[in-house]
């Protein structure tokens, strides 16, 4: 039976995405780390290109000719880069924390200035405690499906303070095309906001939306790539929207 393909852009390393096993079984899936992280070769300055860059070796590694490509928070960027690099091959975009940019000035900011500059002084102090806010883990709490502490642990071994430095300090530079790129393009995209999200405001999500009237819009509780919700959407979208490639 013929199954979507996805390509899971990350941040920094596939790990990020938890809600993989769920979208596996009905998907094939590829992720990938990005470079300069775990076993991937990678020179610093650190860049969305470069992440883009290295899922499109990703897609030709497979050999797909096309594919629906799924990012979340600061790996947004990176997808958007795919996207424009090679539009032929990408059939549809679903973008968790959707926004414009990664803007952090003005009314209608779609990141929260305060919170970002707030996760720019932890990710230096205290890099666990840093980890741990990503996975949205508290004193002993386990995510569903089992995730905890083991999961901080291996995120840490992975991805080297030298990359998570420098990623956290681009993110406002690195994300100014993502509204212009999604749109200049004639494809399915899936919109999802994460509700209640201290560092994505409502006015980004509000902002993107209206920018992109032909959009799928969802919500969910929790961050799209850790939310069992978000996978159940994604798997409505892809079978609704996406034609299956053989």
């Amino acid at each position: 039976m013929e199954r979507p393909r996805l390509l899971l852009v990350p941040q920094l390393t596939e790990l990020e995405w938890l809600i993989k096993p769920l979208l596996e079984e009905w998907a094939e899936i590829a992720s990938f780390d990005a470079p300069g992280v775990g076993d991937e070769p990678g020179d610093d300055p650190f860049s969305s290109e470069e992440v883009a860059q290295r899922g499109l070796t990703e897609i030709e590694r497979r050999g797909w000719d096309r594919c629906v490509v799924v990012a979340d928070e600061f790996g947004v960027a990176a997808a958007t880069e795919l996207l424009a690099a090679a539009p032929g091959v990408v059939q549809a975009i679903a973008v968790g924390h959707a926004r414009l940019s990664n803007d952090v000035e003005g009314d209608r900011a779609p990141i929260n200035r305060e919170v970002f500059a707030g996760m720019g002084v932890l990710v230096r102090a205290d890099t666990r405690t840093f980890v741990r806010q990503l996975f949205r883990l508290t004193g002993g709490e386990t995510m569903e499906g089992g995730y905890g502490e083991d999961m901080v642990d291996a995120y840490l071994e992975r991805v080297p303070i030298e990359r998570m430095v420098p990623f956290w300090e681009t993110r406002h530079e690195d994300g100014q095309k993502i509204g212009e790129r999604l749109r200049n393009v004639e494809i399915p995209i899936l919109l999802a906001q994460h509700k209640g999200c201290l560092l994505y405001t409502d006015e980004g999500f509000e902002d993107v939306v209206a920018a992109l009237p032909r959009a799928n819009v969802v919500r969910t509780d929790d961050k799209p790539s850790t939310s069992p919700e978000f996978a159940r959407m994604l798997e409505a979208w892809c079978r609704e929207q996406v034609p299956l490639t053989a």
